[in-house]
């Protein structure tokens, strides 16, 4: 292994991972599952779902490619090519945490960065990501720390806010009525024991932007909900817009600030299913494009993996 390699920096680039086709549904959902099969009415609900999006067309797994390589791209423009190697590692689909680090290790690497592509930090979420690589890392000798959370990044911020701008405008005459709704995958209401920070980091991230794009008509909710048979944290973003509509609201765009690409949650669980209870409450639902590669969210992703190799703390 040459020189260049040994002391390059890894960087573990994290996110959910999804199934690249209909046929591995069932083994990513069973993974998800802790290795318990899912029934035959929860797999065909799942891959209904996939298969509502462009008959099916699997966008996270390409979008989670196109986001490592341009994180790549940055830190080559930043730091100079070669000082830094990304890597992907996916909580549930291949590549696996476990592999991405395998990968560095066999690549000779030697000091590595771990950054999830989620802003905001939870135990549940970033927290067991971190533990799985920092594990690995360990078997392997690799030297490893991680991003624990970016969600108050000016790029990040100023990037979402032109979003919720661009968005607002397509309403026209009814901008001034308009509310933007800010969303996050909910996650089991346990966390609020544990004195876990994801609310409050979601609702700083959701109050920064909207201070930056001048809204004052905003709030907050929750999507996403495991179907678990325990309580997760809410009201769900229909209920929500159920209650919107009652309250006479017209317009809204929705701001899914917990995520960062277009994927299941966004195209199925807010473009279809909350756009259609919209329609039928009356509401017109418009939504911000997502940050995908966006070159800003990019800089916030770069500057953060820069700021932690450079001797600053995990944040």
């Amino acid at each position: 292994m040459s020189d260049q390699v040994n002391n390059a920096i890894g960087v573990l680039v994290m996110s959910y991972g999804t199934p690249e086709s209909l046929e591995d549904v069932e083994t990513y959902y069973t993974h998800i599952r802790r290795g318990n099969p899912p029934s035959a009415a929860q797999l065909e609900d799942l891959t209904s779902r996939y298969r509502s999006i462009v008959g099916g067309v699997f966008p996270l797994r390409e979008n989670t490619n196109i986001q490592v390589a341009a994180l790549q791209r940055t830190l080559d423009e930043l730091a100079g090519e070669g000082a830094y190697i990304c890597y992907q590692g996916l909580k549930h689909a291949a590549p696996y945490i476990e592999d991405g680090v395998a990968a560095m290790a066999a690549d000779g690497i030697k000091n590595a960065i771990g950054i999830v592509l989620t802003p905001q930090y939870s135990i549940m979420s970033v927290g067991g990501y971190m533990k799985r690589a920092q594990e690995e890392a360990s078997k392997q000798g690799i030297a490893f720390k991680s991003v624990q959370e970016y969600h108050l990044h000016p790029e990040l911020i100023d990037a979402l806010s032109k979003r919720v701008t661009e968005g607002l405008d397509r309403f026209g005459e009814q901008r001034a009525d308009a509310l933007v709704l800010f969303s996050a995958h909910s996650l089991p209401a346990k966390i609020l024991e544990m004195n876990d920070p994801y609310s409050d980091q979601l609702l700083a991230t959701s109050r920064a932007i909207a201070e930056a794009a001048g809204v004052e008509k905003w709030q907050f909710t929750w999507q996403s909900a495991g179907q678990t048979g325990q309580p997760w944290l809410g009201p769900d973003i229909l209920e929500t817009l159920t209650r919107l509509s009652e309250e006479g609201v017209k317009n809204v765009l929705v701001t899914p600030v917990g995520f960062v690409s277009d994927h299941l949650e966004v195209l199925y669980d807010i473009d279809i299913e909350a756009r259609k209870l919209s329609e039928e409450h009356g509401i017109r639902l418009e939504r911000i494009r997502m940050l995908n590669d966006d070159p800003q969210y990019m800089a916030a992703l770069a500057a953060s993996v820069l700021g932690l190799a450079h001797g600053g703390t995990n944040e």
